[in-house]
């Protein structure tokens, strides 16, 4: 039975926490302990849930910890995450896996060289929804996918540590490789940054998948959409709608431009919301992670799948700095 370990118990890692105090209800993991700095409140979180807890994550391993989900700030995970890999533990780490491809992939080669399951928090490829929607492109139900827009649209002040790039856009750039079992051959970016030197607020991209055509809208800036999480794709025989905060609806739309008699025209046939059986993504996303631990299977996010990510953000900005497209093919 595994031992696990949170490290990390800010704003996302205090989820991870309480997802491990659930799965160890459930008996999925054995134990679990939690990991950050003293002033952290980590004591008194470990204290609430009446378990052990430590300072440095260096001494995890000698804890006899499997398992540890990394939910430090980013510019912490190749460090924590290479040492714990070298040290015989399984890791998952929080998106983005690094903020270079440079460490994400050296994280990878690690893992790979000590034998370890390495995973990565793209949380989106464990949305009920989404999952549901890739099925049905894979069985052919849209016909060949034409064009996905997104949209991840709020109005706040920027973080101090990413913008929008690496902070929302890493989930999209993602999202269209796993929908289309691909990787781009065109990217185009533009990011904008008013607010603080170095922190893109806004974010737009054009990514180019041979004849479909990806755009990726991000932004801190907007106030007049409240919160907005959504995809929409069109394919050949029919469109797909998700709002990302229901994530058990996909509206579909039986909705396509047909040629008759040399005339073209718009077709609607109406839509139809389906609703997928429902659970929580980040519960789902940290199960699987310790199945592929005690399985030794590739995890449905695996740090492979991080460290691309990583690259294709990489180029995004090369994009954005030569206000250019990138010829990635």
């Amino acid at each position: 039975m595994t031992m696990h370990a949170v490290v990390g118990t800010g704003y996302w890692g205090s989820n991870h926490v309480r997802v491990a105090a659930e799965l160890a209800e459930e008996g999925v993991i054995e134990e679990f302990v939690l990991c950050d700095l003293p002033d952290s409140g980590v004591a008194e979180m470990a204290e609430d849930y009446g378990i052990e807890y430590v300072n440095d994550f260096q001494a995890l391993a000698d804890l006899g910890v499997d398992t540890a989900t990394i939910a430090t700030p980013s510019t912490t995970h190749h460090e924590i995450a290479t040492d714990l890999l070298a040290a015989g533990v399984d890791c998952l780490v929080e998106k983005p896996i690094a903020l270079t491809s440079e460490d994400a992939w050296d994280i990878v080669d690690t893992s790979d060289e000590y034998g370890r399951t390495l995973a990565v928090g793209h949380i989106f490829r464990h949305h009920p929804a989404l999952r549901d929607l890739k099925r049905r492109i894979d069985r052919g139900e849209f016909g060949k996918i034409k064009y996905i827009v997104t949209n991840r649209l709020t109005f706040r002040a920027p973080r101090t540590t990413t913008g929008v790039l690496y902070s929302l856009a890493v989930h999209d750039v993602d999202i269209y490789n796993m929908l289309l079992d691909d990787t781009p051959d065109h990217l185009y970016c533009r990011l904008d940054s008013f607010l603080r030197d170095g922190i893109d607020e806004s974010a737009t991209i054009v990514t180019g998948y041979g004849d479909t055509t990806g755009v990726i809208n991000e932004s801190w800036q907007l106030p007049m959409f409240g919160k907005r999480r959504d995809l929409g794709i069109v394919g050949t025989r029919r469109a797909a709608y998700i709002d990302y905060l229901e994530d058990t609806e996909l509206e579909i739309y039986d909705a396509k431009v047909v040629k008759e008699q040399g005339v073209m025209q718009a077709v609607e046939e109406g839509s139809t919301t389906v609703e997928v059986e429902g659970y929580e993504p980040l519960k789902q996303e940290v199960e699987d992670f310790v199945a592929a631990s005690e399985s030794g299977e590739e995890p449905v996010a695996s740090g492979r799948i991080g460290a691309e990510t990583v690259e294709l953000l990489e180029i995004a900005k090369e994009s954005a700095d030569a206000g250019d497209t990138m010829d990635l093919s």
